[in-house]
């Protein structure tokens, strides 16, 4: 079986994560090895997984949708747009990915909120 490219791994994570198969997504995709630099979490896997299953039950309609990804070697970067609910203010996300052969090994993300009165007239995206 040819292997699946790493941007579509990193899409169909995120995209399943953020729309409550947090647990499915890490199953198929997130190497048990694997560890993120999330500030606001331990930095094991189990934690991280913990987190997204929360943050999923506290926003159950979240949506992400992914602007552009770039690919270097092992390492995929997404800009995505997360929607958390219709009360709360859009985010711009970037997740730095690495990989190891089909798995997600290693992870980064930023974050910030969209104001809604920003003077850039080009935006977040």
């Amino acid at each position: 079986m040819p292997m699946q490219s790493h941007k579509n791994i990193a899409r169909e994570f995120l995209e399943m994560a953020s729309s409550g198969r947090v647990r499915e997504a890490y199953e198929k995709y997130v190497s048990a090895d694997f560890f993120h630099h999330n500030a606001y979490f331990k930095g094991d896997r189990e934690t991280l997984l913990t987190g997204m299953e929360e943050s999923d039950k506290k926003f159950p309609g979240k949506i992400c949708q992914i602007k552009r990804q770039l690919e270097d070697a092992d390492l995929v970067a997404t800009h995505s747009r997360i929607k958390l609910a219709p009360d709360k203010p859009d985010m711009a996300v970037v997740h730095i990915i690495r990989f190891a052969g089909n798995k997600i090994v290693e992870m980064w993300d930023v974050a910030q909120e969209i104001p809604k009165d920003s003077p850039n007239e080009n935006g977040v995206f």
